[in-house]
């Protein structure tokens, strides 16, 4: 059974891919240069992108704090749902088809992930696409640095997983058991940090939907899985959504690579009300 999951894996993200980079290569006449060259502007600008969003809070005015500090509040005031949200996924978790938790799992796991990421940049490089070979660089410099800040994070918060017994307030910092891993989510981190990047290169908002859907995958297989609270979950998709945003801005600035149409982007704003907590994107 693992391996038909991994061999659907590999089909069904190859499909995707290939896919992806065919539509963007319509976007885009091939570049002329050599491919050495593409590689060191791609490298240069990947750790640009990475250097850049990390230094970012350095510059922070009012208003970024602010907007951080909502962030903060906001999954403060979602913990309260941890507990029976946890309650209800497991309950249904028998109904929850194996093949999508699978999917979930694999799709999130940092060794297939990067695959997958390496294989869209080879593409995108060996053609000479300009658009693809950018969707691949915000990806991987947006991962590198959601990766050190979530590795980071996990270690000195050291929150409880939902599966260890202890509630959501449980808290170990810098014990070093997995146990006390669970803030934030890592296949969450990945998950999304992917899906964001690639349906920022569409207009269509019924393909960003489809995108966004496979990206959710991973994170509802963790709380199917018992692994994540829904405060890990969201807080790690808020952080994705917020990096790769930082870095595909910085890179648009700083004209790293051509952007022929007019430059749309998602709005994400923290919203809160009386009975509405989340980051909402508006097209």
């Amino acid at each position: 059974m693992k391996n038909r999951i991994i061999l659907l894996f590999t089909c069904l993200f190859s499909l995707t891919t290939t896919l992806v980079a065919q539509t963007l290569e319509n976007t885009k006449e091939k570049d002329s240069s050599s491919i050495w060259g593409l590689i060191k502007h791609d490298a240069k600008y990947t750790v640009k992108g990475v250097a850049h969003s990390l230094t970012r809070p350095v510059q922070w005015q009012g208003n970024d704090f602010a907007k951080f500090g909502m962030l903060v509040a906001g999954t403060a005031t979602l913990s309260l749902a941890d507990q029976p949200i946890r309650d209800w996924a497991q309950q249904n978790q028998g109904d929850y088809p194996k093949v999508l938790r699978d999917f979930g799992w694999y799709f999130g796991s940092p060794q297939n992930y990067f695959a997958a990421n390496a294989g869209l940049y080879a593409f995108g490089l060996l053609t000479k696409n300009e658009n693809v070979r950018k969707t691949s660089v915000l990806i991987i410099s947006s991962s590198i640095t959601t990766g050190l800040l979530q590795s980071f994070t996990k270690a000195a918060i050291g929150r409880a997983r939902p599966g260890s017994g202890f509630d959501n307030y449980t808290f170990r910092p810098f014990s070093g058991e997995s146990t006390y891993r669970s803030f934030p989510s890592g296949h969450t981190i990945l998950s999304v940090t992917m899906a964001h990047s690639i349906a920022k290169q569409f207009d269509n908002t019924w393909v960003k939907i489809g995108i966004y859907t496979i990206g959710a995958l991973p994170p509802i297989s963790r709380a199917i899985e018992d692994a994540h609270w829904i405060t890990d979950l969201a807080f790690s998709a808020a952080l994705s959504i917020i990096v790769v945003d930082c870095i595909d801005n910085y890179l648009f600035k700083e004209e790293a690579y051509d952007y022929p149409r007019k430059k749309k982007l998602i709005s994400w704003n923290l919203r809160f009300g009386g009975n509405q907590i989340g980051v909402v994107g508006t097209f």
